[in-house]
């Protein structure tokens, strides 16, 4: 299983969409508060996010309680800009988990001191003009390399019947 490590998140719609792929592709979603917003029932049936309890989500109050959870991942590794080596130059493994910051400010300096150098990653760029990918964009390139390198995403159950209103067969 990949684990999406997800430092203080502060757009909904992102951390959404990682909760869907999440969902999707049996990884779990840590998520280390605070959160740039709240999660209630109310706030999940207005967005459509019925498949929020399907996933395997884990909160966490701050850093500290992440490294102090059994559930945490084995390895880390932390996405960033800040650094030059590729995410497809390492070698992903079951239970590893890809640690990203949030969409204003990313992960900060101590976070990256506590990773470590040889830990962090960058998702290469075409156009160096550009800042960064979005953060759920970001989260599913690199989840689905890591599943593609450790054995695939697990086989689709089709238990429920049809795919949910509005969506495709993708």
């Amino acid at each position: 299983m990949i684990h999406l490590v997800l430092f203080e998140p502060q757009i909904p719609q992102n951390t959404g969409n990682i909760g869907r792929l999440c969902a999707v592709t049996k990884s779990r979603l840590h998520l280390i508060h605070p959160l740039g917003f709240r999660i209630t029932d109310r706030h999940l049936k207005r967005a459509g996010m019925d498949y929020w309890r399907a996933l395997d989500v884990h909160h966490h109050e701050n850093w500290e309680a992440f490294q102090h959870s059994p559930e945490r991942p084995e390895r880390l590794w932390l996405f960033t800009t800040k650094v030059s080596r590729q995410f497809w130059d390492v070698r992903f493994q079951d239970g590893d988990g890809l640690l990203f910051g949030n969409e204003g400010a990313g992960c900060p300096d101590w976070l990256h001191a506590a990773v470590g150098e040889s830990w962090r990653l960058n998702i290469p760029h075409a156009n160096a003009a550009m800042r960064s990918l979005n953060l759920s964009t970001a989260a599913g390139i690199a989840c689905y390399e890591a599943l593609r390198q450790i054995g695939g995403v697990p086989p689709r159950s089709r238990e429920s019947g049809s795919p949910a209103h509005g969506d495709s067969d993708l």
